[in-house]
């Protein structure tokens, strides 16, 4: 490897940084992580923090779980690549479906499409909605409904059904058909309702109406995250998921729940749908399904939408879609290994205690700092928390002070990810008490640094 200081001055000399200015990384150059151990990061600096992102959302098992790390050793000698497209497949694919369908089965999945990240298994799901219509003699149905803050990747088609104009503004026009309903969100929402029970019903209400003046007949599907991760961390009432689903059904829409962050143990379940009680008919997954330690995501389907494709006419149920590595072998090996571990390790109680420590922490840190408006949380390992200049008001905090507190939250032991005016976490799995605390106290610090 070349040395640190060559490093640093070719960071964004010849790479662009997804969700960044090219210019001012090249002015700036940003935390070089070179080492991770457990829970931990460390930068070019010999710098060591607690991962309070889990690396972005996905690293569930920590960063030195040597069970995965020698699957993946392994597959890269035995068969380090082929194709999966019709007519041929491998080993470590056909046993990694095996174990993705046990392990989403009581949520009612019977089908795995292999992809490389979550991006891509939305992009999956949403084109597999439209066929599955088409199959069933309804091609009228090609329109999709989904919330505001909720985030579904970068693709064309994941970008038109996000929430947030962040992601969508400069790429416009996008893919027309697509429409969001007010997020479930108790702090900011147009309705000033502060009962998230009857916030739902609200939503519930402007989702029958939305359907009704669009035409049941010309919408394919409704895609939602369980609980919305990037868009700030926004916990709906348990009663939401059910609700929307129940209008699915009434109006034969396909529910398509995003599990790419909720799913694998985050929100102290094993999947974001079953922590709500709800049985969707697809699922985007990602992230946890490796750990991050390889790129894999996939789209799973229940048994009406797995029937209608097996069942149909080979000349219309075709699937021609794909990617050159659905199903990699050494991506299929770690999702096997991956799987068997989060299970072993029962991560989803981890997630589930640590989360309540967490989000009680931070509760207890709006006590002492007046900047924070609003915390949101305590449903397994994922929090966040609102910055605002004027409580009353509800005065979003300028970005600037947003990344001095995250870099003050750094320096004194802590990774954690700005989405101004909001602070995000999404620690690994696998982190204890005593981790979770000092990620507290390297806030209390950074908050200080205002």
């Amino acid at each position: 490897m070349k040395d640190d200081n060559f490093l640093r001055e070719n960071n964004a000399r010849h790479m662009w940084h997804p969700m960044g200015h090219p210019g001012d990384l090249q002015e700036n150059t940003p935390a070089i992580i070179a080492k991770a151990e457990g829970v931990r990061i460390e930068d070019l600096d010999g710098h060591k923090t607690v991962d309070a992102v889990g690396g972005l959302w996905c690293v569930n098992l920590g960063y030195s779980n040597n069970v995965v790390k020698e699957a993946i050793a392994k597959q890269l000698y035995d068969l380090p690549y082929y194709s999966a497209f019709a007519g041929t497949s491998n080993p470590p694919a056909i046993e990694a479906s095996y174990a993705v369908r046990e392990f989403f089965e009581p949520d009612g999945m019977v089908r795995a499409f292999f992809t490389s990240g979550g991006s891509d298994s939305v992009e999956t799901c949403l084109r597999m909605a439209r066929q599955y219509h088409r199959l069933r003699g309804e091609p009228t149905r090609t329109k999709f409904i989904s919330l505001k803050k909720g985030y579904h990747g970068t693709h064309f088609g994941g970008a038109s059904v996000n929430g947030n104009n962040r992601f969508r503004t400069s790429y416009e026009p996008l893919l027309s058909g697509c429409f969001h309903l007010p997020s479930p969100y108790i702090y900011r929402n147009p309705y000033n309702e502060t009962d998230p029970a009857q916030l739902a019903q609200n939503i519930a209400a402007a989702f029958e109406d939305e359907i009704q003046f669009q035409g049941a007949s010309s919408i394919a599907a409704f895609i939602m995250e369980p609980i919305q991760g990037a868009g700030g961390v926004i916990v709906p009432d348990p009663s939401f998921m059910g609700l929307m689903r129940e209008i699915c059904d009434r109006h034969g829409i396909l529910m398509i729940s995003d599990e790419v962050i909720t799913g694998f143990g985050r929100t102290g379940s094993w999947s974001g749908a079953r922590h709500w009680g709800v049985q969707p008919d697809m699922m985007s997954t990602a992230k946890g399904i490796t750990s991050g330690y390889f790129p894999v995501g996939a789209a799973l389907f229940n048994e009406k939408v797995a029937d209608v494709f097996e069942k149909s006419d080979p000349a219309q149920g075709g699937i021609y879609h794909g990617y050159t590595y659905s199903a990699h072998p050494v991506g299929a090996a770690a999702v096997s290994a991956c799987l068997a571990e989060t299970v072993r390790l029962d991560l989803k109680t981890n997630a589930g205690a640590r989360g309540t420590q967490l989000f009680n922490g931070l509760k207890a840190l709006a006590e002492k700092h007046d900047i924070i408006g609003d915390v949101r949380g305590g449903e397994g390992l994922m929090a966040g928390f609102e910055m605002v200049s004027d409580r009353q008001a509800k005065t979003p905090i300028d970005a600037a002070i947003v990344k001095r507190i995250q870099k003050a939250t750094y320096d004194a032991g802590a990774m954690v990810r700005m989405g101004p005016p909001n602070i995000l976490m999404s620690p690994p799995l696998t982190i204890s008490e005593r981790e979770i605390q000092v990620i507290l106290d390297a806030l209390d610090v950074g908050l200080s640094a205002a």
